[in-house]
């Protein structure tokens, strides 16, 4: 029988890539967007209104998904965003912003749906967190941070729904081209102190996201869970990806000294 998957923020990114792909491989997908009426038209997938920082969009939303099915196999998160900035110079009003919607949107809107899948005793949930929710690197501490949270929780998650047959994975992508940086939201304080670090910080990333690679592993990725009757819970996407989670856990100081000499090269 063909899977029914929901997609949140699948009007752009990849979301939307993964939205299309899945369409492509003939599962029926639902994906949400907060403004879908500007994006039906030109995608192949039906969308529905979904604003993940917004409790009355939230509560509402699953009365006026299942107007459109009568099933649900997946629940892929992937809506959220991006705040940048160096810790002491991000308010902590703009923090909170992004543990709105990173954290508690996606936290909201899969309880949302939980009594759905325990009822019917199957499912999946994954979500695509990021890989800065296993390691940490500078000017973006409250996303990390969010993406971190993001981790602790559904790993509760999988216990507590092992016996209702409903798996949750994470899917952590290192930097791929996406739209995330050329939406992201900066903060706006500045601390003279850190002028140097900040210019070289500022270069380090748009040098990484330059080089980055197109986002398709992560959609493979996502495909992979899906067809797995047993998903693990940590899949890391990305060149380097297990080096790099080595290298934390057993040789930080080399992990921390690596990445400020890669920051610390640009002037």
């Amino acid at each position: 029988m063909k899977q029914t998957i929901l997609i949140t923020g699948a009007s752009s990114g990849i979301g939307l890539l993964i939205a299309n792909q899945l369409h492509k491989n003939g599962f029926t997908v639902i994906g949400t967007s907060r403004n879908p009426e500007s994006h039906q038209s030109s995608l192949p997938f039906k969308l529905i209104e979904l604003d993940i920082s917004s409790d009355q969009s939230i509560n509402s939303f699953s009365e006026r998904l299942f107007k459109h099915t009568d099933k649900l196999d997946v629940l892929i998160n992937n809506a959220g965003y991006l705040v940048t900035g160096l810790a002491e110079e991000t308010p902590i009003e703009l923090g909170q912003k992004q543990f709105e919607t990173n954290f508690w949107g996606t936290v909201k809107i899969t309880n949302q749906l939980l009594p759905y899948f325990r009822k019917q005793k199957q499912g999946k949930i994954i979500t695509v967190g990021s890989f800065l929710g296993l390691i940490g690197l500078p000017n973006v501490a409250f996303y990390s941070a969010s993406k971190h949270s993001l981790e602790g929780y559904f790993k509760v998650l999988r216990f507590e729904l092992s016996g209702f047959n409903i798996k949750v994975s994470m899917v952590e992508p290192l930097a791929f081209k996406t739209n995330i940086g050329n939406n992201s939201v900066p903060s706006e304080i500045k601390i003279d102190d850190y002028n140097l670090f900040r210019k070289q910080i500022a270069a380090f990333a748009k040098d990484l996201f330059d080089k980055a690679p197109s986002p398709e592993p992560v959609v493979s990725t996502v495909v992979k869970i899906i067809d797995l009757k047993n998903p693990k819970f940590n899949f890391p996407v990305g060149q380097g990806a297990s080096f790099i989670l080595t290298m934390q856990h057993y040789a930080y100081k080399l992990f921390e000294n690596s990445i400020l000499k890669q920051i610390k090269k640009f002037k």
